[in-house]
């Protein structure tokens, strides 16, 4: 019985190597920041523990702070970590049933990572909203600003978002991703990064998170109905639907944004511009907020635009191909058939000779 030929492994800390074992690696990171608790190390609480704020009156309260950014790199670990076993245990696992080719090999992991994501941060954002009532009040969203306070619960969602989202850069190393992949992924990666970060900051995580909510369903739905795709060619109803809330969820975020920016926040007791206070409530600022965010749905309303005009000119090729293969054939000529009568021994006056040719030759 032969032994069957192990790999060899890859020299230590070559990209190979680091590309198999980063899941590995950072698990060790983990490991160590975690095993400081057993020794009650105190900068290890700002790794993993959400800080409260100790001149609020109640506990449960908590602001953001420059501590934050040892949180966020924890949870940028667990996202790595969690990343990888989402590859290996499920994804991949479809993938040998699948046999798909290295494109859509490519977007199926993809969309299977960002699915996930979505579906958990769309529950999570739902029971949210449901318990500090931001969605049935649309003037809570200003009311009282600045919201310098947030409970464990909203403080820990944007710590998360955040995690994921610059977790995400690394991952276009680790997972191999194709040089024309890239750009892409990377236009979207920091449009998240730029606009959840800028909400925590300004002290506009209600806005934030009530325009998070109904985004991450019409993108939990795209991924959804692109894997039910790459399975089987002709689930594409899923898509119909998506193109609908889509629009409808780029009309929700530019109502809720005009609505804040330029009649809410205006009209809000507090005015002014206060880094100690937390207090960004002028006019350059909400301009600039509320264009940032015009700005980006009218890029994505445009590539939404471009997406259904490919999808469209792709049907209509298929179907005129289509067309053409069922057509009748069109009835021979005249002149074709004469051609296939001479072939077929009807008029053989090229391949012998005539009688009186012959006659001549005896003679």
């Amino acid at each position: 019985m032969g032994f069957r030929k192990k790999n060899k492994s890859p020299p230590v800390l070559s990209h190979e190597f680091v590309i198999q074992n980063h899941a590995d690696m950072v698990s060790c990171v983990a490991m160590i920041i975690l095993l400081g608790l057993m020794f009650e190390v105190r900068f290890v609480f700002l790794f993993i523990c959400m800080l409260s704020d100790e001149r609020a009156e109640q506990v449960n309260l908590y602001q953001y702070g420059p501590k934050d950014i040892a949180t966020v790199f924890f949870y940028l670990l667990i996202a790595v970590i969690l990343h990888a076993l989402i590859q290996e245990y499920i994804l991949d696992k479809m993938n040998r049933r699948l046999h798909l080719s290295k494109t859509k090999h490519s977007k199926f992991n993809e969309s299977g990572q960002l699915a996930a994501f979505y579906l958990l941060s769309f529950i999570w954002g739902c029971s949210i909203l449901t318990a500090e009532e931001f969605a049935t009040n649309p003037t809570f969203l200003w009311e009282g600003y600045p919201h310098t306070h947030m409970v464990f619960q909203v403080k820990f969602f944007y710590i998360c978002q955040i995690a994921y989202w610059l977790h995400a850069l690394p991952e276009l190393y680790f997972q191999k991703v194709r040089k024309e992949d890239i750009p892409r992924q990377l236009y979207y990666i920091c449009l998240y990064v730029f606009h959840i970060t800028g909400a925590y900051i300004l002290n506009l995580h209600r806005l934030g998170l009530v325009l998070l909510v109904p985004h991450y369903l019409v993108e939990l739905l795209f991924h959804a109905s692109r894997l039910f795709y790459f399975s089987d060619e002709n689930k594409q109803k899923g898509f119909t639907l998506w193109a609908l809330l889509f629009v409808i969820a780029r009309l929700l975020t530019l109502t809720l944004s005009v609505l804040t920016f330029g009649f809410g926040l205006p009209r809000a007791e507090n005015q002014g511009f206060s880094l100690a206070k937390g207090n960004f409530n002028v006019l350059t600022i909400r301009m600039t907020c509320l264009a940032a965010i015009c700005l980006t749905q009218a890029w994505m309303m445009w590539k939404f635009i471009n997406f259904q005009l490919k999808k469209w000119r792709e049907h209509s090729q298929s179907q005129a191909s289509k067309k053409k293969a069922f057509s009748p054939k069109s009835k021979p000529h005249k002149k074709d058939l004469a051609r296939v009568g001479s072939a077929n021994g009807v008029v053989k006056s090229d391949d012998k000779a005539s009688p009186r040719a012959r006659k001549a030759k005896a003679s």
